[in-house]
């Protein structure tokens, strides 16, 4: 039976040692075997396996309770469609999250493009930029775009 240290689980899953022990306390993974003597964690491939699942489910920003969630449906079978309910959601939250960021991208480019405008002393392009920016700073959703004319 293969076993492995913390120190290979860590450097294969791409994750920290506390990290792992964070997971093993929180119920994600686990628990992990220790060894008879020493007491260090001796980690399985199955448990490695689970590891590799968690480290995808990190990189893309699924929380820790989304991730027991997941966890557990894995665990049980046959939860096919939870499975997929749970990361389309998390998908929408990421499409959410994109939007915001072109709406972030957008006020910035803008804004470089008025002080540009101002720059060269193009009034028509600065009045054109200024008549755009309410809209550009309405889609930030941050505050009423009629109090924006100085922003």
């Amino acid at each position: 039976m293969d076993v492995f240290t913390i120190q290979t689980a860590a450097r294969r899953s791409g994750m920290s040692e506390p990290t792992l022990r964070y997971y093993e306390e929180v119920g994600l993974i686990g628990p992990i075997d220790r060894d008879a003597r020493s007491g260090h964690r001796r980690y399985r491939i199955e448990d490695l396996d689970a590891l590799d699942v968690l480290s995808c489910l990190r990189a893309v920003g699924v929380g820790i309770e989304d991730m027991r969630t997941y966890q557990a449906n894995r665990a049980r079978g046959g939860a096919a469609a939870e499975q997929r309910d749970l990361l389309l959601r998390h998908a929408a939250h990421i499409e959410d999250e994109i939007a915001a960021q072109y709406a972030r991208l957008a006020y910035l480019r803008e804004k470089a493009a008025l002080w540009d405008a101002r720059d060269r002393g193009d009034t028509v392009a600065e009045a054109e930029i200024s008549r755009r920016l309410p809209d550009v700073i309405a889609n930030l959703g941050v505050f009423d775009s009629s109090r924006t004319a100085s922003v």
